[in-house]
Order: C-alpha cells, then sequence, then structure tokens
C-alpha cells in the first residue's frame, strides 16, 4: 500500500471511530489497520511488551506517517487534542507504558494524544 493509499485508509478508519466513540488515537488505528492486534495491546499493557513500536507489523517511517496524518485529519475537523496517559495494568506499581524504543517525547506524545469530536461525544451521550 502506498502512502496515499495508506493516508485514504487511515481517513476512512477515523471517521468510522468518530461516529462509533467520537474520538480517534494511534492505537485503535493501528489496530484497524492490522498491525496490531488485541493480545499485543493486552501484553503490552500488562507490561510483557517493552514498547508497542516493537510488536507493529509496520516500519518506524510508516508508524511516523501514520502519526502525521492523524494529526493532519484531526486539524483538518478541527478535533481537541487530549493527551492521554497510558500506565501498566495489573498488580504493583502502575508505570507509565512506552510507545517507541527511543522514549523521544515528540514521538510518545503523538501515539498518546487522542483527538476528541467534542460534538460527537455529546451526541453519543445523549442518546444513551
Amino acid at each position: 500500500m502506498n502512502r496515499q493509499e495508506l493516508k485514504n485508509k487511515i481517513l476512512q478508519i477515523s471517521n468510522k471511530l468518530i461516529a462509533d466513540k467520537g474520538f480517534i488515537c494511534a492505537i485503535d488505528i493501528l489496530c484497524e489497520l492490522d498491525y496490531l492486534n488485541e493480545v499485543q495491546i493486552k501484553d503490552w499493557r500488562f507490561g510483557k511488551i517493552q514498547y508497542i513500536e516493537k510488536v507493529c507489523g509496520k516500519n518506524l517511517g510508516t508508524l511516523n506517517f501514520i502519526n502525521k496524518t492523524i494529526k493532519e485529519i484531526s486539524k483538518d475537523r478541527k478535533l481537541k487534542a487530549s493527551w492521554t496517559a497510558y500506565n501498566k495494568f495489573g498488580k504493583g506499581i502502575k508505570t507509565r507504558l512506552i510507545f517507541s524504543k527511543t522514549r523521544d517525547e515528540n514521538i510518545e506524545n503523538a501515539y498518546a494524544i487522542h483527538y476528541i469530536d467534542t460534538e460527537r461525544i455529546k451526541e453519543l451521550k445523549n442518546n444513551k
């Protein structure tokens, strides 16, 4: 899949996620693209996987492109950025989970930010 096809696919997934949940985030999009699966995410959340990029089925350039595309989509749709803490599940100390091998703050933030459609969230809450 070339970059334009990937961008179009991410846009489709984003539209679906906003309609269903009211927000988009990198982890959900990576799951929808089949670059991550639920077992891998569960293992990462319980600390069995050191960092999430280790098990993604794509290279770092592609993952970076995905995060940039998510940010572009959120800017175009005027979504509200909300940093979300990803902490380890299970017993013991609740340490912060790691997304990348380098632990670069910009990369970590790109994965941790959820982009929220506040209007859609209101609609979803009113429909419950």
